[in-house]
């Protein structure tokens, strides 16, 4: 390896940015077809709320899956699979309801089965994308880079909306749409077969000076934990817990966001493109400014203050915001508070992600992660089907107040972390026998 001053880790970051950032838009691109799937099959608020839904199921497996699979095979390998296998099934998303008719008798099993196997295919990312910057960022950048990454969910959601709109009217079509995006997904995944791999040190660009940048003050390797050692620690299943308000954010506004506008105040599609935009702009910024501030705060004070306080701040705040929604009269108003409220939620981000490669030996990051994310992804299941009922049965204001219902219960989770507490394990111990002399 040549000597000099590059910093090749920022373009994996950066790969890992566009990689999620496509994960995000295929996921995301469902709710703004929506209404013409529904048209086409007749589906009820419920029905909707189940398409939407469908998906969390195969989601919190593909979740537990690929941590553990990171963590045995690497994460290129499995980045690999599991890309190409999202990619096909986001392209045959387009015939979902009529293979569903044909082999079951009904569109909706069919968009269970495509919806599942999607979930399955993506659920995986996130493990992942922990696993690859715990791999790739020094400890002392962990948190700014993990923001990086996961700013492209914020920049996915602010971009979604146009690019979905945008290839709808175009091509006429929401079948061609998802064809399109599978193509992406697909050719993109060719790209990351060349670029990436699971360590620096596999990587012929990274210098030996960042080399020894990236593992300064890393931890000793030790013993790998089992799986359900996850669930003796109190900071990692709060952690689980409070990340599941963040994605149910995350998800009421990504699967009923579109349909919300829609019902609520007649917007088109010349109208949504940019109207579902709104609510994402602020976290695309906050985001990243969270991973720098949680830095920061580590730095100046302790890991609680970066982690428990500044995670409490922001949900109390995300909490009042979308509580406020319901309270509110017109779209510009509405749509600032959904905005805000997402912005607070953003902004703690990298927290969950952070906690738990503060308190996981670094063995076990992957599968930690994969269990927080899947206990965490009950929410991509409660969300739309929560959210259909109760537009269905009470008012759009309803879902809101669950929201923030939601995120208050989280703040009380995130009170009681101790990202300080490095997990500790009783493992079985190697009985020998002493020397005889």
């Amino acid at each position: 390896m040549k000597k000099n001053n590059m910093k090749y880790r920022y373009s994996i970051f950066m790969l890992l940015f566009a990689l999620i950032l496509i994960n995000y838009i295929d996921r995301g691109a469902l709710p703004f077809a929506i209404n013409d799937i529904a048209k086409e099959y007749t589906l009820s608020k419920v029905q909707i709320g189940a398409v939407l839904g469908y998906f969390g199921f195969g989601y919190l497996i593909g979740a537990l899956l690929g941590g553990g699979l990171a963590d045995r095979f690497g994460t290129k390998k499995v980045w690999l699979c599991f890309g190409l296998a999202w990619s096909v099934i986001e392209i045959f998303t387009a015939w979902a309801g009529n293979i569903g008719v044909f082999f079951f008798g009904s569109s909706l099993m069919g968009f269970a089965m495509f919806r599942i196997l999607f979930g399955i295919a993506e659920g995986p990312a996130y493990p992942l994308l922990n696993k690859s910057i715990a791999n790739w960022a020094p400890k002392n950048e962990r948190s700014f880079s993990l923001s990086l990454g996961l700013l492209s969910t914020q920049v996915a959601g602010l971009l979604t909306a146009p690019i979905a709109v945008f290839l709808l009217m175009t091509t006429h079509s929401w079948r061609t749409m998802f064809v399109l995006l599978g193509m992406v997904s697909f050719m993109f995944m060719v790209i990351f077969y060349f670029v990436f791999e699971d360590s620096p040190e596999k990587h012929l660009k990274v210098t030996e000076n960042e080399l020894a940048e990236i593992q300064k003050d890393r931890e000793e390797q030790t013993e790998k934990l089992p799986w359900w050692t996850f669930f003796q620690n109190r900071t990692l299943v709060l952690n689980a817990c409070g990340y599941f308000a963040f994605l149910y954010v995350t998800f009421t506004i990504m699967s009923w966001g579109p349909k919300y506008l829609q019902d609520t105040f007649h917007y088109n599609l010349n109208a949504l493109w940019y109207m579902a935009m709104i609510p994402w702009i602020g976290s695309t910024v906050t985001v990243v400014l969270g991973g720098y501030i949680s830095d920061y705060l580590y730095k100046k004070y302790n890991l609680k203050v970066a982690r428990n306080t500044f995670a409490v701040v922001m949900l109390a705040l995300t909490a009042f915001c979308f509580a406020m929604v319901p309270l509110m009269h017109t779209a510009s108003t509405i749509i600032i508070f959904i905005a805000l409220g997402n912005a607070c939620n953003a902004m703690i981000n990298n927290v969950y992600y952070s906690v738990v490669m503060d308190v996981s030996p670094h063995q076990n990051i992957g599968v930690f992660s994969g269990v927080t994310l899947a206990i965490a992804n009950g929410s991509a299941i409660l969300s739309p089907l929560l959210s259909g009922w109760l537009a269905q049965y009470y008012s759009y204001h309803a879902i809101f107040y669950a929201t923030a219902c939601v995120a208050a219960v989280s703040m009380c989770c995130m009170v009681m972390l101790q990202p300080h507490k490095k997990i500790q394990v009783d493992l079985p111990q190697k009985h020998t026998i002493p020397a005889t002399h």
